[in-house]
């Protein structure tokens, strides 16, 4: 029976396909397609694997001491009881043979189901034998760990993954792979999770409570990225709408193309800086592609996810951020130093201090981080400065607050040169430096910015957050997250009139510079770098192109004298014709 969702737009686009549902467990192992020629070779995988688990369990059986307790010998046999158990084993295969699913996939997929069963038996020591089942199941992935086949790429059966959130490093998983659109039950527009979900450039809608829980694996479901809208199991007449709208955006997109080799510039030709923000080296690629002209944002931090037991070296990350320089071939890169906090945790941070705040919005987070660890910063400094001999890059420190920190955090990057200069190691000795202005007190206290750095890039993600004290990955007030409320323009137009003034470039590297809607409204306060995720760079570029900057300057300053919400609508709406 068709019913529909409602949720939080933050991918523009449709998706139509298939739900697949994401069990928690699952994102922690790989998930891939396995070809259909490979689906025995799949299973033959899972046969050896638990092979390799009963000749183990065998083993700790026979090795038990003569005085161990009888339990011992009976823990054991229930694991091996559990190991040949039909409902794991033969429904895990099934699972393989009807959707392709690659083995881990398949039975944390598995695991999920029977543990849903034991969390309804009332009897509490049955309940509690779910603990064997999850014991099972991981001794087998470690069986599995080491002989996992490459994932299969390419298009294939449209997919739509649906799982009750994804983080950011769980996200990076997706890149390159077969999904169509995704569905979450949490998240909000700025959430790091929908910001990695729009980089890969299809359809999501996050923030669709029950999503999950409502929708049945491989439900016929409609995810209309424009509005958040999940449309279940839909109706002949909705699903050919729905089709026809697909295929008009697809013609949109190919039209759009003809955009990318022109110039950017305003219709009284002022040009424009496009830049495209990346989380991977790989995604300089994307950014040339779409036409970007430099790269405004490289977000560090998802080099460092996924390191469980100790972050990366130093010869890595030069690596990485040499690669990202040298496939841009000479246009600017923006390297920001490590963002981590409440939420881009790290694992291999697990019990440090920003974790364990009371609000880790609002602890050791971001440079206040770094500057508590000194090694690790001067790793990553010296990696971004060495990359530095290999073009044009740049160093952009975030979340700075206080005359201290930047002049604690310059400190560092002079030390970082002189061990480089010790070693006999080039860097470019003339390498910028900026800040992110993403806190009220950054943009209300400008001077000692200007006087101290080479460049500034306002965050406004983050710049909102902590204007309206809105925790952004917080679904009970995502609804008060408003780039439009008077104070946030009140400080991004200060920020670039008095950059203007001191003659100290200045971007937006937030969201707002990605939503074509905003596009006019930011020209018209005198931006002229916007740095964005690759697939808005067009539709924002085509703003640009139509907008006339003195046609701009009258409407805008209407919107930043709008206090009350109908006056602001009624001045965006004639920014919107001017």
């Amino acid at each position: 029976m068709p019913f529909t969702l409602h949720g939080i737009p933050v991918s523009r686009g449709i998706a139509i396909g298939r739900a697949y549902l994401i069990a928690p467990a699952a994102l922690d192992v790989d998930h891939y397609l396995v070809e259909l020629s490979q689906i025995e070779a799949e299973i033959e995988r899972f046969r050896v694997a638990l092979k390799l688990v009963e000749q183990e369990l065998d083993t700790l059986r026979a090795d038990l001491a003569a005085d161990a307790p009888s339990e011992m010998g009976a823990f054991i046999g229930v694991h091996l009881m559990i190991l040949n158990d039909v409902m794991l084993v033969q429904e895990t295969m099934d699972l393989i043979r009807t959707r392709r699913f690659n083995v881990e996939w398949a039975l944390t997929e598995q695991l999920e189901r029977l543990t849903r069963h034991f969390d309804e038996v009332e009897d509490e020591y049955l309940r509690e034998r779910k603990a064997d089942i999850e014991q099972v199941v991981e001794r087998v992935l470690k069986a599995l760990a080491g002989a996992s086949p490459t994932p299969l790429h390419g298009s294939c059966d449209e997919m739509i993954v649906v799982a009750h959130d994804i983080a950011p490093a769980d996200m990076l998983q997706f890149k390159g792979q077969t999904f169509q659109g995704f569905v979450t039950d949490l998240g909000g527009r700025t959430s790091h999770t929908a910001i990695v979900a729009r980089s890969l450039g299809i359809p999501a809608a996050v923030g669709v409570q029950q999503a999950s829980a409502l929708i049945r694996q491989d439900d016929l479901i409609i995810v209309d990225g424009d509005h958040g809208v999940v449309i279940v199991d839909p109706a002949p007449i909705v699903l050919e709408e729905y089709t026809y709208r697909q295929s008009e955006m697809a013609l949109e997109r190919r039209k759009l193309q003809r955009l990318k080799f022109s110039p950017t510039q305003t219709l009284c030709g002022s040009r424009i800086q496009l830049y495209a923000n990346i989380e991977l080296p790989e995604d300089a690629q994307a950014a040339l592609e779409a036409g970007a002209t430099g790269v405004g944002l490289f977000r560090t931090e998802f080099l460092f996810m996924n390191h469980k037991d100790q972050l990366p070296e130093e010869d890595e990350q030069f690596e990485a951020y040499k690669r990202a320089a040298e496939l841009m071939n000479g246009l600017p890169v923006t390297i920001r130093t490590i963002d981590v906090g409440a939420d881009k945790p790290l694992d291999s941070l697990s019990g440090d201090g920003y974790e364990t705040a009371a609000n880790p919005a609002l602890g050791l987070r971001a440079i206040r981080w770094s500057l508590s660890e000194p090694q690790m910063f001067l790793t990553q400094l010296r990696a971004i400065l060495r990359a530095s001999a290999f073009g044009n890059i740049k160093i952009l420190i975030p979340m700075l607050a206080h005359a201290q920190q930047i002049d604690q955090t310059l400190d560092l990057i002079r030390e970082a040169r002189r061990q480089l200069d010790d070693a006999g190691l080039g860097y470019d000795p003339n390498i910028q430096v900026g800040a992110m202005i993403e806190i009220p007190a950054a943009a209300l206290a400008l001077p000692m910015f200007l006087r101290r750095l080479d460049f500034l890039s306002i965050g406004t993600n983050d710049l909102i957050q902590y204007t309206l004290a809105i925790d952004r990955a917080d679904n009970a007030v995502a609804d008060l997250y408003d780039p439009l409320h008077p104070a946030v323009l009140q400080l991004i137009a200060h920020t670039l009139r008095e950059a203007k003034r001191a003659g100290v470039p200045v971007s937006v590297c937030g969201e707002m510079a990605g939503d074509p809607q905003l596009t006019r409204l930011l020209l018209g306060m005198g931006l002229t770098e916007f740095s964005m995720h690759p697939s808005q760079l067009l539709v924002v570029k085509q703003e640009i192109l139509r907008s006339q900057l003195k046609a701009l300057e009258k409407p805008v300053a209407d919107v930043l004298a709008a206090y009350e919400p109908e006056e602001l609508q009624a001045a965006l709406g004639r920014l919107a014709q001017a």
